[in-house]
């Protein structure tokens, strides 16, 4: 069957849920064509493979008709988890990235524990599809060999009380491990993976708040981890606020940016802008951090409250606390708006028209993810700004057309930059990932689009052409790796244009005949 007749099949699937399906079944029983159709039509087969539809699926994994493609790891069998790994078919792949000389294999994990999937929560080891959708864009984007790719579920228990009763779960029933028990697990298992390959690239995904913070602080110094959702969700914010300031003329800054919610996500991105700031314009890190304020369930997060979360302490500033998110807009005058609290609709039409009162072009971010928790919609942000708005979102919302121009809605969606940094990674062998990574990237990418384009709402390229923008990121951190002395490069490669044609040719090609 051609890749067109069966984009056709997958366009005439009446749910989202049913084109996930079809698609999974491809990529089981016509690999070579599920990848042409994914790699040639990225934009049209992301929102099916990835979110919005993923989120479904990982609500209804247990009652779906699915054959889990991803490595399942359980607490139990925390001392067999290098067996397992050997055991895991595809072990002789050799991915030449290098020359002769410096051949290796190298693979690209994914692992989560389900603790926090997308803004749903605890969702067990239906999360095993967030890393079996994460995983696959690697390939669409960035063009990293599928059989380097690996899912990873870690199965710890559940604190999901109908997933403890459904009889279809198919996970531990048993209430989440915490404390020492739990990172023995995942000791265990980034023990096992050092034993395993000789390179492995770990991309931390969906952990809950806690666990999360704690485990990038625990190995990013002495691995080649990252943490998307604070990491890869602040790297693509920053690229998004850069990009929407090209618009507006001012400096980074001139900016007050207000935060609404404080968990990974929010915190992630605001210490990236924090960052920033000091390498890029001479503030020590606290003078940076005041340029950001935060709003979390209980209201402003300050100096004088005492129930905060260690990530929050460096954003509670001494400022007089404020309930509700209006009266803190109205108070503190922000100039961009940033939703990361999976609360729908928490920027009313209110919030909105006070952002546009305060800004000529307001800065508005409601990045949760699925669809379902977006802070507000492209549609609402549009018209409560009478059209000013600078605007991104988690998930896609429709363009809209008005007196014959069509604006469009930026997607801040994390596949620009995690898999350009994972495969610049993997090239390098990199041993650290750094925040300057995640730095350059967003600057690069900030840049990517035309004054034209903003103009309507196009803040980001087009992901028709992300193997494109991943070629170029790719070859811009693959070059800081090496040059800060946390990857190696092979010998002729020097400079953009050099590093560019070299990942290029490094890109994986979709075979013709025969099974991946």
């Amino acid at each position: 069957m051609s890749v067109a007749s069966t984009l056709e099949d997958i366009r005439s699937k009446e749910h989202d849920i049913d084109k996930y399906l079809y698609l999974r079944n491809l990529q089981r029983q016509r690999e070579p064509e599920f990848y042409s159709l994914l790699v040639q039509h990225t934009e049209e087969i992301l929102p099916y493979v990835y979110t919005p539809t993923v989120g479904e699926a990982c609500q209804r994994y247990h009652h779906l008709p699915l054959v889990p493609r991803g490595l399942y790891l359980d607490a139990g069998s925390k001392d067999d988890f290098l067996a397992l790994m050997r055991a895991w078919p595809q072990q002789e792949v050799r991915h030449a990235h290098f020359e002769d000389h410096m051949q290796i294999q190298t693979w690209v994990v994914v692992v989560t524990d389900g603790e926090r999937i997308l803004g749903l929560g605890d969702l067990g080891t239906g999360g095993m599809g967030i890393a079996e959708g994460k995983i696959l864009l690697y390939t669409a984007a960035a063009g990293v060999d599928p059989r380097v790719c690996l899912p990873v579920f870690l199965d710890v228990g559940t604190n999901n009380e109908s997933l403890l009763k459904d009889p279809l779960y198919k996970g531990i029933r048993k209430p989440r491990l915490r404390g020492g028990a739990y990172h023995e697990v995942v000791a265990n298992f980034m023990a096992a993976l050092r034993q395993w390959q000789p390179h492995v690239l770990v991309q931390f995904e969906d952990f809950a708040n806690h666990n999360a913070f704690e485990l990038l602080n625990e190995y990013r110094a002495n691995a080649c981890v990252f943490n998307d959702d604070i990491q890869g969700t602040a790297c693509i914010t920053l690229a998004g606020l850069l990009s929407a300031l090209r618009a507006t003329g001012k400096s980074l800054t001139e900016q007050r940016i207000l935060f609404y919610g404080a968990g990974e996500a929010g915190t992630g991105i605001a210490e990236l802008i924090a960052i920033a700031l000091e390498r890029r314009h001479g503030l020590t890190r606290e003078e940076a951090r005041q340029h950001c304020l935060f709003m979390d369930s209980k209201g402003l997060v300050c100096a004088s409250r005492t129930d905060l979360q260690p990530h929050k302490l460096p954003f509670a500033h001494d400022h007089p606390f404020q309930r509700g998110l209006l009266d803190a807009v109205n108070t503190f005058r922000p100039t961009a708006l940033i939703g990361v609290s999976a609360v729908k609709n928490a920027f009313t039409p209110d919030v909105v028209q006070a952002m546009s009162s305060i800004n000529e072009r307001p800065i508005i971010f409601p990045l949760s993810n699925p669809t379902s928790k977006a802070e507000c919609t492209f549609e609402e942000a549009f018209k409560g700004s009478a059209g000013s708005v600078l605007f991104a979102s988690g998930s896609p919302f429709p363009p809209i057309n008005t007196d014959g121009v069509t604006q469009h809605a930026a997607q801040a969606n994390n596949a620009y930059v995690f898999p350009a940094i994972g495969f610049a990674a993997v090239l390098t062998r990199a041993s650290t990932i750094s925040d300057e990574v995640f730095l350059a990237a967003a600057e690069m990418l900030s840049h990517m689009t035309t004054l034209e384009e903003l103009s309507r709402g196009i803040i980001f390229p087009r992901f028709s052409a992300i193997q494109t923008v991943s070629a170029s990121l790719t070859a811009a951190v693959a070059e800081q790796m090496v040059r800060a002395g946390e990857g190696k490069g092979p010998p002729r490669p020097a400079g953009q244009s050099a590093w560019e044609a070299y990942v290029r040719s490094k890109m994986f090609k979709v075979p013709l005949q025969s099974k991946l």
